[in-house]
């Protein structure tokens, strides 16, 4: 049983944040098409309808599919052409960090160097002081620290390379439907 163990823990994992995706991309069907094709502000794509459709059915379905190790390559190679274009189209502009750490290597100039990440403290600063200022401070972070957000590519191509290694190993053997359907062993 543990052979699947690490394909199921990495199904279960990635089920829920591809799903959430398209499922926010669904709810605002609309504005989805319109940032997939606006040429000034969205990612000025062709085909902006049938993209979006794409995206949402490789993200929920694909997602739904995972979750049972169902048709899990197909799936998994689906959800990485979705993460691929969304590195290239949405987040390559915004380096690798997702998150504006201005103290990380991977800002600070050791590898590669971004003055926007770099900028990320004072405006973290500015934007405290206003809210302790003008807002309920304690109540905005008790949740959790206040960020700057980057948007770079670390965590879809996190998820692009956990889908490689689905598509390539598959569901898993014992813990995915894909394995009983394989050896005739569902009826």
């Amino acid at each position: 049983m543990s052979e699947g163990l690490p394909l199921l823990l990495l199904r279960l994992y990635l089920t829920p944040v591809l799903l959430q995706a398209g499922w926010n991309k669904y709810l605002h069907f609309a504005d989805t098409v319109a940032w997939f094709g606006n040429t000034e502000w969205g990612l000025g794509l062709p085909f902006p309808t049938l993209l979006a459709a794409l995206a949402i059915a490789a993200e929920i379905g694909g997602s739904l599919l995972l979750l049972f190790g169902l048709l899990t390559r197909l799936a998994a190679f689906s959800l990485a052409i979705t993460m691929l274009v969304a590195m290239v189209t949405v987040h390559a502009k915004n380096g690798w960090l997702a998150i504006a750490d201005a103290t990380s290597w991977l800002a600070d100039g050791t590898i590669l160097h971004s003055e926007r990440i770099l900028a990320a403290p004072e405006k973290l600063q500015r934007a405290r002081d206003l809210l302790q200022e003008h807002g309920n401070y304690d109540w905005l972070i008790e949740s959790g620290n206040l960020v700057v957000l980057n948007n770079g590519i670390e965590f879809a191509a996190t998820y692009f390379v956990m889908l490689l290694c689905l598509f390539w190993f598959g569901g898993g053997r014992y813990l995915s439907l894909d394995y009983y359907l394989q050896r005739g062993k569902l009826s």
